[in-house]
C-alpha cells in the first residue's frame, strides 16, 4: 500500500493505548518533514513545542506566535505521520473562552493532546528567570473548560505549571494535584531541578505526569531510563532536534560561503534519492499516474 494511503495518524486513541503500555517519549519536532525523519527513526509519539514553532518564524518564545499559526503547524505534521502529537499552547491563548477555542481548533486539526501552562502574558521559556503564574483557582477554571469543550474523551488535556520556579515544590505539588482535581489528564511540572524533586512529584502526585528534558535548562538531563524508573509516563525532548540542524545549517552555509560549491561536504547532506524517498515522492508520482491510465 502506498505511503498516502497508509498515513492515517494515530491520534487521541493512539496516544492513550501507547500510555497504557509503557513510558511515552515524543521527541520535538517542528515541521511536517521533521515528523517524518522522527518516525522513520522509530518513534512512536511526536511533540511540537510553542518554541519550535517561534523558532522556525525566527521569532522567540515570547507569546508572539498565534493560535492559527500553532493550529496550522499542527495540521501540517498530523496530515504526514501516523504519530499522535502532543502539542504545546502555552496558556491557551487567553482567558476560558480562548481556551474553549483552541481546543477545538487543535482537535480539527488533528492533535492527540495539548498541554495549557498557568503563567501570566506574556509567557516565557519555562526555564528562564522572570516568568509569573495566575491564581491557581483562575487555571482550573481554565482547565475545566478544556474539558468541557473537547470532542473526544481520549483527547487529553495535561497541565502545566510553571510554579516551582517561583514559589517552590510545594505549590507546584498542590496545583499539580487541584489541576488532576479538575479533570487535566497528566501533568507537566515545569523546570524542577533535581532528581529528587521528580521523585518527590511522582510521590504526591496521583496521576500522569510528563517530563520536560530540555538542553541548558534547570532540569538535569534524566534518561527516558530514569525517568521510567522514577514513575514517570511521558517524556518530550522539544528542541534537540532543531537545534541540532540549526548547527548543521549554520555549518553548511559557512562552507558555502567559503567555499562557493557544495562538492566538499556533499557526504554531510541528503541526497536527492533519498530525500525524495522520505517524502514518499514517487508514491504521490504513482497515485497522479492512476489518473491518466483511466
Amino acid at each position: 500500500m502506498s505511503r498516502l494511503k497508509d498515513n492515517v495518524n494515530g491520534g487521541p486513541s493512539e496516544l492513550r493505548g501507547l500510555l497504557k503500555r509503557d513510558i511515552v517519549v515524543a521527541p520535538g519536532v517542528f515541521s511536517g518533514i521533521s515528523a517524518i525523519v522522527a518516525e522513520r527513526a522509530g518513534f512512536r509519539a511526536a511533540y511540537l513545542s510553542g518554541s519550535g514553532v517561534a523558532g522556525t518564524m525566527g521569532l522567540p518564545d515570547l507569546s508572539v506566535t498565534t493560535l492559527p499559526e500553532v493550529a496550522a503547524e499542527t495540521y501540517r505534521v498530523t496530515t504526514v505521520t501516523r504519530m499522535p502529537l502532543i502539542v504545546d499552547v502555552d496558556t491557551g491563548f487567553g482567558e476560558t473562552v480562548n481556551v474553549m477555542r483552541t481546543v477545538r481548533m487543535l482537535e480539527d486539526a488533528g492533535a492527540a493532546a495539548i498541554h495549557i501552562e498557568d503563567q501570566e502574558q506574556p509567557k516565557k521559556c519555562g526555564h528562564l528567570n522572570g516568568k509569573r503564574v495566575i491564581d491557581r483557582d483562575d487555571m482550573v477554571r481554565k482547565i475545566r473548560a478544556a474539558v468541557s469543550t473537547r470532542k473526544n474523551d481520549d483527547f487529553m488535556i495535561i497541565a502545566r505549571t510553571d510554579a516551582r520556579s517561583i514559589n517552590g515544590i510545594e505549590d507546584a505539588i498542590d496545583r499539580a494535584n487541584a489541576y488532576l482535581e479538575a479533570g487535566a489528564d497528566a501533568i507537566f511540572t515545569e523546570a524542577l531541578e533535581s532528581r529528587e524533586e521528580f521523585v518527590e512529584m511522582r510521590k504526591k502526585v496521583k496521576g500522569n505526569l510528563m517530563a520536560n528534558m530540555t538542553e541548558d535548562g534547570k532540569s538535569p538531563l534524566l534518561s527516558v531510563a530514569d525517568l521510567k524508573e522514577i514513575g514517570y509516563n511521558i517524556v518530550i525532548f522539544p528542541l534537540t532536534a532543531f537545534r541540532g540542524m540549526l548547527k548543521a545549517i549554520d555549518s553548511i552555509y559557512k562552507d558555502l560561503m567559503k567555499d562557493g560549491t557544495q562538492r566538499n561536504f556533499l557526504d554531510r547532506i541528503m541526497r536527492r534519492s533519498e530525500f525524495y524517498d522520505l517524502i514518499g515522492y514517487y508514491d504521490y508520482e504513482k497515485e497522479d499516474n492512476v489518473f491518466y491510465k483511466i
